[in-house]
């Protein structure tokens, strides 16, 4: 099932910005917090940001200064605004729900960064 839907990825050049979106058909209250997580070629997946229900929110390291993430209750979508993206930024994008038992994920989103 669908439950999870990225949009948004494509190929930008250095320095530039992409707004990651991910539409979601269940109830927000069944979920603890939201993600978005990447996976560059030949590496494992990794946290690039989090919000929780009550909207606390943690990043990498690497993203900090640079990506926002952001939820809308209403619309039902969580988001990724991403900024001053760098090559090593390429990977794909994954949204997650965490839900107390499992975790979700969607289909997954390409963002490709030039040089």
């Amino acid at each position: 099932q669908r439950q999870l839907v990225e949009s948004g990825g494509g190929l930008v050049q250095s320095g530039g910005s992409l707004r990651l979106s991910c539409a979601v058909s269940i109830s927000f209250h069944s979920i603890n917090a939201m993600g978005w997580y990447r996976q560059a070629p030949g590496q494992e997946r990794e946290l690039v940001a989090r919000v929780t229900v009550s909207g606390f929110t943690n990043y990498a390291d690497s993203v900090k200064g640079r990506f926002t993430i952001s939820r809308d209750n209403a619309k039902k979508t969580v988001s990724l605004q991403m900024n001053s993206l760098k090559p090593e930024d390429t990977g794909v994008y994954y949204c997650a729900l965490i839900r107390t038992a499992d975790t979700i994920w969607g289909q997954g989103t390409q963002v490709t960064v030039s040089s």
